[in-house]
């Protein structure tokens, strides 16, 4: 490239730093106060909204600011939906897994899917099917003021801590068991109570005796809680939670006063993040595992094909139920599966087998 061609597109590049620049200075500054569902001390879950507001704080140029708020200090955690989409607060990170109480078990569907798509191909049907836009008119129906952008993911988790190993179905039965979204529908089926403890009291429930197991995370957010320190036995592969998606709930009117550079920069922001918390998670689990196994006294265990053929023979019976009580549900739930069978082609075709998988001719 000659000095002229470089001199060209170095004032290219200026003239359009400037204009965005001078965008962003026009539109009236926005600070989010963002409530978050997890510590961000939770590394690989709750730190990515953290580094969210890191990234866009710089980025914007302080149009556009995220303040994080930890748990429980502006507002309860589960009351996040309905404080941002009644204005008590302008912003809050969740999932909609938590709020199945106010959006029905249909937004489970949007957090975690028992035997579901893994991180990559639930991306594929968020951002390039009719996921992302089912998510927002799941809002809308429900006359929620909130406009929801995907702004975070992991890859699976494990499926469960117990205090002895699970062989059989039947030694599922009678179990008292902390348990997140869809699969503890499907737990509730295999003779499992289930409850939905936030993370800071289920190591104290677990002391207690008031629950026999639970799941929560991955390997190393799951070390935080100390669960190794009880439970010595964990089980693989997370058939309830393949992958988890996360999202930045921003009040309706507060999304339509902001500018669209913000705005903007705001979805850019949050695709970032996806990537960031996808990358970070896969890479900080093993050394638990193996810490886990050498120093921690913890079994890996991976769920015979008897109880995951179980798993999904209740979940099956899960997704029947749902769908014939809620349309909606059927709607969202039918439309995942159609992106799906056409996904299943490429799946089949592109990707070598995992350890102990056979790539059907």
């Amino acid at each position: 490239m000659n000095r002229k061609l470089i001199s060209v597109v170095s004032a290219a590049a200026l003239a359009l730093s400037v204009a965005s620049g001078a965008v962003l200075s026009a539109e009236k500054k926005t600070l989010l106060k963002v409530p978050v569902y997890f510590g961000t001390h939770l590394t690989g879950l709750g730190s990515t909204p953290k580094w969210l507001a890191d990234q866009l704080n710089v980025a914007s140029g302080g149009s556009v600011k995220i303040k994080v708020y930890e748990p429980g200090k502006l507002i309860p955690p589960k009351e996040i939906l309905e404080s941002v989409a009644s204005g008590k607060v302008n912003a809050g990170y969740t999932t909609p897994g938590y709020n199945t109480g106010v959006l029905g078990a249909k937004g489970g569907i949007f957090s975690a899917v028992p035997f579901g798509p893994d991180a990559p191909e639930f991306l594929a049907w968020i951002y390039y099917g009719e996921g992302r836009k089912l998510w927002q008119e799941m809002y809308d129906k429900k006359g929620l003021n909130v406009h929801s952008i995907p702004c975070g993911i992991t890859a699976p988790e494990t499926s469960g801590w117990f205090n002895k190993p699970i062989d059989k179905p039947a030694d599922l039965q009678g179990l008292r068991m902390r348990f997140f979204g869809l699969g503890a529908l499907v737990m509730e089926k295999m003779g499992v109570s289930t409850s939905l403890l936030p993370s800071s009291e289920i190591f104290p429930a677990l002391e207690k005796g008031a629950i026999d197991a639970t799941e929560f995370s991955m390997p190393a957010i799951d070390k935080l809680l100390g669960f190794h320190k009880i439970l010595k036995f964990n089980y693989y592969p997370g058939w309830h939670q393949p992958a988890t998606v996360y999202e930045l709930l921003v009040n309706g009117d507060t999304w339509k006063g902001m500018g669209e550079t913000q705005q903007g920069l705001l979805e850019m922001s949050c695709k970032a993040a996806m990537l960031d918390g996808l990358a970070l998670g896969e890479a900080i689990q093993f050394p638990q595992m193996k810490e886990n196994l050498q120093k921690n006294g913890v079994e890996n265990r991976y769920w015979s094909p008897e109880i995951l053929d179980a798993f999904e023979g209740k979940w099956n019976e899960v997704v029947a139920e749902e769908s014939a009580k809620d349309p909606e549900f059927k709607a969202i739930w039918d439309n995942m599966q159609s992106f799906r069978s056409d996904y299943a082609i490429w799946n089949k075709w592109a990707f070598l087998p995992r350890p102990g998988t056979v790539r059907e001719q």
